[in-house]
């Protein structure tokens, strides 16, 4: 991973941005902008950013998670703050992307050793989360071996947007509902769609339907 340069503070409310006073009082580099417009993704240019968001004041999904970081987390690592507890899906939140959650109720100090940690590309997640996830991967992986060689090359050439795709589907959701959950344009769904018909041989929903709950314990972790 490279070097991260600055820790971007998406602060849409009033209040000051205590957060970025502490991290600027270790020594981070820090930068507070109100509006998503404002971000800047210099990656190509050798210029890395972590973007925190802040959960108060933004536009959420159903999961409690940011749209905005839906949006960001392909493109730059993403984390959390100001996040009100038990008003978000962790899970969700760890299975998109996002690198940690940082609560409102936490000690300073918690939060300090969070941004070191999300800086030097660790999770800052709560460690029976962390412990959960990992063995229910185990299990998907171990569940893998009894699969057929080409049935496992089928579950990894989907793309992990095209496996959230899936799931998504597999609820009932359509391809509007789709887009403004992924912030992307129903014929980017669409497209996604057909790549996905294509990789897992369905004709339409319903066939793919069919083979997400044959696949269901596996594919989600697939990679």
């Amino acid at each position: 991973m490279s070097t991260i340069n600055e820790l971007v503070f998406l602060h849409q409310v009033a209040a000051p941005c205590h957060l970025a006073i502490l991290a600027e009082s270790i020594g981070l580099k820090t930068r507070i902008v109100k509006h998503a417009s404002e971000l800047e993704l210099n990656v190509d240019k050798g210029h890395r950013s972590f973007c925190l968001i802040a959960q108060k004041g933004a536009a959420l999904d159903n999961k409690g998670i940011p749209l905005l970081a839906s949006r960001l987390v392909p493109h730059i690592p993403v984390a959390l703050y100001q996040v009100e507890r038990n008003s978000l899906d962790q899970e969700s939140a760890m299975l998109l992307g996002i690198r940690g959650l940082l609560f409102t109720d936490q000690r300073m100090d918690l939060m300090l050793t969070g941004l070191r940690k999300m800086v030097a590309d660790e999770l800052w997640y709560d460690r029976t989360l962390l412990s959960k996830m990992f063995r229910r991967v185990v299990q998907k992986l171990d569940g893998q071996n009894d699969m057929p060689a080409d049935t496992v090359a089928m579950l990894q050439a989907l793309t992990s947007r095209e496996r959230t795709i899936i799931q998504f589907v597999s609820s009932g959701a359509r391809n509007k509902e789709i887009a403004h959950r992924l912030c992307i344009s129903e014929h980017t769904v669409k497209a996604h769609i057909s790549s996905i018909f294509r990789k897992t041989q369905s004709r339409n929903r319903v066939e793919l339907l069919r083979w997400a709950q044959t696949y269901q314990t596996h594919f989600e972790f697939c990679s």
